[in-house]
């Protein structure tokens, strides 16, 4: 079994930083995309920034300049560096990877279970 824990989340000031990290644990063969959404109260779930197994990036414009994806797939992690926080910024957000279980078998989805971050005005 496959899973995604998040870790990093945290109430901050306007203006500041939070990193955000996300592990797969579990047997797999490899990891391809992975990636981060996020969820603010009463809206649906957006895409906030996504990294391929190249390292290939890809952002939100609202939070392009400000945030920052990578990986390190030596230990199955993929981080989001959050600068210049906003308000606009509070949701939960979630980690979400495209794991191959086995050699020849397909690509599946995987979720993390979410990190609060709340950005204080």
């Amino acid at each position: 079994q496959v899973q995604l824990v998040e870790s990093g989340g945290d109430l901050v000031q306007t203006g500041g930083s939070l990193r955000l990290s996300c592990a797969a644990s579990g047997s797999f063969f490899s990891i391809g995309s992975m990636g981060w959404y996020r969820q603010a109260p009463g809206k649906q779930r957006e895409l906030v920034a996504s990294i391929t197994s190249g390292g290939s990036t890809n952002y939100a414009d609202s939070v392009k300049e400000r945030f920052t994806i990578s990986r390190d797939d030596a230990k199955s992690t993929t981080f989001l560096q959050m600068d210049s926080l906003k308000p606009d910024d509070t949701a939960v957000y979630y980690c979400n990877a495209g794991v191959t279980l086995r050699r020849w078998s397909y690509e599946t989805a995987y979720w993390g279970q979410g990190t609060q971050v709340t950005v204080s005005s």
